[in-house]
């Protein structure tokens, strides 16, 4: 009797539910964080939020600008006044009565273009709002948008963390795949051998040969489908982490030989949510922002702009500087009485907005209950069915050692014997897939409950 020898599958105990955190996988989340091209994205829009900021305290500093202005005129209007024929005969007559030439008598007409002709303005012109209600707010508005995008900034982290991990789970997934069919094909080799050997011996017909070979031959596909999804997978990771798409990746054993621990309370876990969660801290201060929105069109309502201003310089006709300089201070204020109820339809709008925002942050804080909600039992139905199948596989695989040995003696069809190495095959695969299900789903519920 010849002995057919099985290759086993290569697969891990049954798994521990033991908090087993994986430091290859840690390392790259990290690599991720710091090379992620929408993360990047998200950075840089921080820091276009910030230069708004800067903008906005510009604004508190007074403003000093070099204002010089030079003038040619020629043409135009003219200033005519004939001040030299109504004074000159009137001095004149004055001149003979005193005895003396103390009067000019030879002033001319004025005869001047309105529009200067050589004339410049060169000063320095400073201003200083010392008080503007509009300025504060809208640095305050500014700070607020920047609190809001760096806590999207932290969702986007969130999200590229539980991306990053699947991905990776997918990849191993693809690998166990890939040796699982690899080992099976190796089974089915050897079946033929020993269906050649038994058919040479007139023990069997020939087509318990070919039906074999059609048993590889079905392996063959699924083992070309399980490589390319293998491929994909490597390339995703890769993407994610912004690194060549064919480059290794370390695999991490530990994960296929540990499950989480058991998660807390659904409630514990729902708080934890609300307090970590980035899209409420987005909205909070989205909604700080429609807050201080509120009170700069109210501010402008009641309360005027005071300013201060002045220049110094030099004007006249020529660039000769002398006898030329000046200086102007100013003190003004500024108060809209009545705009026709524009600020009042203004200040209306910001509280909608407001609302709107508030209304929003409400609608958020039921879904990540909800999500916590469907994430948490979400785990324990994949829990559930990693455990069914850890019992389909055992049980797959004893009744398989049973028909082996029952066809190696001649006592089972090799109908059977297919039929029930298909069925393991099955069990294996289905086995794979619930644990690294139970992965991807606590990873799930980590995102949705904002734990790192």
């Amino acid at each position: 009797m010849i002995i057919l020898t099985l290759a086993t599958i290569s697969r891990p105990g049954a798994a521990q539910s033991v908090e087993a955190p994986s430091i290859i996988l840690d390392a790259y989340i990290q690599e991720g964080l710091q090379n992620n091209l929408a993360l990047k994205q998200e950075s840089l829009e921080i820091g276009r939020v910030t230069e708004s900021i800067n903008q906005a305290r510009a604004l508190f500093y007074p403003r000093l600008t070099f204002n010089p202005t030079y003038s040619v005129a020629a043409g135009g209007r003219r200033l005519q006044f004939p001040v030299g024929d109504m004074l000159n005969p009137v001095y004149a007559t004055l001149n003979q009565l005193t005895g003396a030439e103390r009067f000019p008598t030879n002033i001319p007409n004025v005869n001047e273009l309105l529009a200067p002709n050589n004339f410049h303005d060169t000063k320095l012109n400073v201003q200083y709002a010392i008080f503007n209600s509009d300025i504060q707010y809208n640095y305050l508005i500014q700070k607020d948008l920047l609190s809001a995008q760096e806590a999207r900034k932290r969702v986007v982290e969130n999200e590229l963390r539980y991306t990053i991990a699947t991905a990776y789970y997918q990849y191993l997934q693809t690998l166990d795949a890939v040796r699982i069919f690899e080992n099976s094909r190796n089974m089915l080799r050897e079946l033929a051998k020993l269906n050649e050997k038994l058919v040479s011996n007139n023990v069997a017909t020939k087509d318990a040969v070919t039906s074999a070979r059609y048993e590889i031959s079905k392996i063959d596909q699924q083992l070309a489908n399980s490589d390319k999804n293998r491929q994909t997978a490597k390339a995703y990771f890769n993407f994610l982490l912004n690194r060549d798409l064919t480059a290794d990746i370390q695999v991490d054993s530990l994960l296929t030989r540990s499950l989480p621990a058991a998660p807390p309370a659904l409630t514990a876990l729902q708080q934890t949510a609300l307090q970590g969660r980035q899209e409420l801290k987005r909205l909070g201060g989205s909604l700080r922002a429609t807050q201080n929105a509120v009170k700069l069109n109210e501010a402008s309502i009641r309360l005027p702009n005071v300013y201060v201003g002045g220049s110094t310089g030099f004007q006249g006709f020529g660039y000769t500087f002398s006898n030329q300089a000046y200086v102007v201070g100013q003190v003004g204020l500024s108060w809209d009485l009545f705009k026709g109820y524009e600020k009042r339809s203004k200040v209306q709008q910001a509280k909608i907005q407001t609302e709107l925002v508030q209304t929003r942050l409400t609608e958020v804080e039921k879904q990540i209950q909800l999500q916590v909600l469907q994430a948490y039992y979400e785990l324990d139905a994949a829990n559930e069915s990693l455990t069914a199948s850890q019992t389909g596989l055992a049980n797959a695989e004893q009744t398989f050692r049973l028909i082996d040995s029952k066809y190696r003696n001649g006592q089972a069809l090799l109908v059977e014997y297919l039929r029930f190495q298909n069925d393991r095959l099955t069990a294996q695969i289905q086995q794979v897939l619930a644990r690294y299900d139970v992965l991807t789903k606590r990873a799930a519920l980590d995102r949705a409950t904002a734990i790192q």
